[in-house]
C-alpha cells in the first residue's frame, strides 16, 4: 500500500457548547489536529467526517472503507469519539471486525481564549451566509 488513507472523524457539537467545551464544538480545530496526526505518520486525509451520536453500524461511516478508499480511522481524543459515536466500544469492535485501525490523534488541544471562541462562533453561526474566515 503505498498511501495510507485515513478517515478524520470530528464531533458535531451543539453552538450552546461552546462555551463550556470550545474543542468539541470546532471541528475545524478537531480536523486539524488529525491532519496534522496524519502528515507527521506520512498519511493521507482523504475524508472528514462530521458525527454526533452516530450509531457505529452506519453506512456513512463504512462506505468509503467498503469502497477501499479509506485504510483508517482518526479521531482528535477520546471525547471526540465518545460525542460522534453512539458505543465507541462497539465502533471498535467493528473496526476490528472488518480489519481497519483506529488511532487517536492525541496531540494538545488549542487553548480557548475569549477571541477564539468568537471566532468559532462566528464561524459555525453564520455558515450560509459566505463567512470562512478564521
Amino acid at each position: 500500500m503505498d498511501d495510507v488513507r485515513v478517515a478524520a472523524i470530528a464531533s458535531l457539537t451543539p453552538l450552546e457548547e461552546l462555551d463550556s467545551d470550545p474543542f468539541l464544538a470546532d471541528t475545524r480545530s478537531q480536523h486539524a489536529m488529525c491532519e496534522r496526526w496524519a502528515a507527521d505518520k506520512g498519511y493521507v486525509v482523504s475524508r472528514r467526517l462530521q458525527c454526533c451520536g452516530l450509531p457505529p453500524d452506519h453506512r456513512g461511516l463504512w462506505a468509503d472503507v467498503e469502497a477501499g478508499e479509506v485504510d483508517l480511522f482518526v479521531v482528535p481524543n477520546e471525547r471526540v469519539l465518545e460525542r460522534a459515536l453512539t458505543s465507541v466500544r462497539d465502533f471498535s469492535a467493528e473496526c476490528e471486525r472488518r480489519g481497519v485501525r483506529l488511532e487517536t490523534a492525541g496531540l494538545d488541544e488549542p487553548a480557548y481564549d475569549a477571541a477564539m471562541k468568537a471566532r468559532v462562533h462566528r464561524r459555525l453561526s453564520m455558515p450560509t451566509a459566505g463567512y470562512h474566515g478564521g
